[in-house]
């Protein structure tokens, strides 16, 4: 015979309230689907533990339970065991080093009598259950923090145009608090990645172990779980920091959720009160999110009966490493070449490197104020990054004390060169030279210009050499756009008259 289903806390709560309106035991059974044995066998059981409506404010489910349906063997009119704060106890074991063990050693100091081991655990993950998700998952103190783009965008509006442009909402939540952060940006690419790690940080005033990210491009190339491959400039990042990146594993939903639980909360939290203001501005969505952020972490949470700013505070503040003496900086990373005047290009612009390096490829980090070149990992060379004026960067120290090196490539082989074309040619490539500061500046455009003459008649070239001497155009678009010139086109013949044919067409036929 199967075991009678014992009623929910609801139920019985709602019987006990029935009966002290006056209601029949029979009535009651009706309301709450229930025999009427049953009602007179909880009643009974209320009134031998002692209890009437209305019932004790802190008298929780568990506790109703445990005096309902005492175990056989054990007198219910004895005084019930303490119960210690549980509230407390999950606080605790967020902290580092703190486990159940410990906890019930402590309990059991201040009260002999008290729960034993296994009832002590199972009273206490009852008690995480009813935690809401987002507190229910279990992080130690200053270990992890989940950084994620919200699926939600923020719309912005121009002021100016009316054009509605949506940003993107970065979330980030320590583990164990549930302490978060977050702020809009216009896009999820590494710029915009990257310096809102570092506005995080600096708003939790330190650093965590870990970040977990949800294997986003702009952080991580690959996703591995033994090896991922993360972006150079957000690894230079978790360098600078000192800090660990551990991606969630893809197609493994339940690393995933870890992310999202907390992410997607303050996503909600954030967003539904927002979701009827207009803003005209970044900043002015940054300081509105700001303000829901804010009051989310300050708000008690239901069972622990604290907030997030105050657990943060007293549990995971303390667990931090401590900022680096300066932010980040942003930079980007890219290759080049080291061409035969010992330069770099980047972005138009030519920075030099020790003449050594000529032909190898160096690493070059860009910020918005400087460029470094690293070769091999050692650092070569360090620039100011420019935007305009001269083309050229050239460091004295740069330079070969001589040019021995260069026997190959000299201005004088340049300019033999030029005058198997003809004086003009000769001329010219001599005055790209000493247009530059220095002629191994010159050296590429030299180089350019006269393979590009190659194939062309000498009369072109010395006429196309000609005209950019008398306009000075010495850079190596405006020779070769003169080179490539066209000659004009030759008048058009007079018209000749019309055949007339039986089998050709007037023009009354299309009308």
């Amino acid at each position: 015979m199967p075991a009678k289903r014992r009623l929910t806390m609801r139920a019985i709560r709602h019987i006990l309230r029935l009966h002290a309106s006056g209601a029949s035991d029979r009535s009651i059974g009706r309301s709450v689907g229930a025999a009427r044995s049953t009602v007179q066998d909880t009643l009974k059981r209320a009134k031998a533990a002692g209890l009437t409506w209305p019932l004790p404010a802190d008298l929780t489910d568990t506790l109703l339970e445990q005096r309902l349906f005492a175990r056989s063997g054990v007198k219910t009119g004895l005084r019930r065991r303490p119960e210690p704060d549980w509230a407390a106890l999950a606080r605790e074991m967020k902290r580092p080093g703190v486990t159940m063990t410990i906890l019930h050693e402590e309990y059991r100091a201040a009260y002999p009598d008290g729960y034993g081991y296994s009832r002590f655990c199972d009273l206490m993950r009852e008690f995480e259950r009813r935690l809401s998700p987002t507190m229910r998952q279990n992080h130690v103190a200053g270990d992890k923090v989940f950084v994620d783009y919200s699926g939600k965008k923020l719309p912005i509006v121009d002021p100016a145009t009316g054009e509605v442009r949506h940003a993107e909402i970065f979330v980030a939540v320590l583990g164990a608090s549930n302490f978060t952060y977050a702020e809009a940006t216009w896009t999820q690419q590494l710029p915009d990645w990257i310096e809102a790690h570092v506005r995080m940080f600096r708003f939790f005033g330190g650093v965590p172990k870990l970040i977990v990210p949800d294997n986003l491009k702009s952080g991580v190339h690959k996703a591995s779980f033994y090896d991922p491959e993360l972006n150079r400039s957000y690894g230079k990042l978790a360098a600078h920091y000192d800090v660990g990146v551990l991606p969630t594993r893809s197609r493994k939903p339940r690393d995933k959720s870890k992310v999202e639980v907390g992410v997607r909360f303050a996503q909600f939290y954030i967003l539904g009160r927002l979701r009827n203001r207009t803003f005209f501005s970044l900043a002015e969505a940054n300081a509105a999110i700001a303000q829901a952020v804010e009051r989310m972490n300050t708000a008690p949470l239901r069972r622990l009966g604290i907030s997030r700013r105050v657990l943060f505070e007293m549990v995971e503040r303390p667990t931090l490493a401590a900022l680096p003496a300066e932010d980040y900086e942003f930079a980007q990373w890219q290759f080049a070449r080291v061409g035969l005047d010992y330069h770099i290009e980047v972005e138009g612009f030519f920075y030099s490197v020790p003449f050594g390096l000529i032909g190898e490829q160096v690493d070059v980090r860009l910020t918005q104020r400087t460029l470094e070149a690293f070769h091999k990992g050692e650092r070569v060379a360090v620039h100011s990054r420019r935007y305009g004026g001269q083309a050229h960067g050239t460091q004295p120290e740069h330079m070969p004390a001589s040019h021995r090196h260069y026997a190959s490539w000299s201005p004088e082989r340049f300019r033999s060169w030029a005058a198997s074309f003809g004086p003009n040619t000769e001329m010219l490539i001599g005055a790209i030279l000493a247009s530059r500061r220095h002629p191994e500046q010159g050296y590429r455009t030299c180089i350019g210009v006269l393979r590009h003459m190659r194939g062309l008649s000498k009369e072109r070239v010395e006429a196309a050499s000609a005209k950019a001497l008398a306009v000075r155009a010495f850079s190596y678009k405006g020779i070769v756009s003169l080179l490539d010139a066209r000659a004009s086109p030759e008048p058009a013949s007079p018209e000749r008259p019309a055949i007339t044919h039986r089998n050709i067409r007037g023009p009354g036929y299309f009308h």
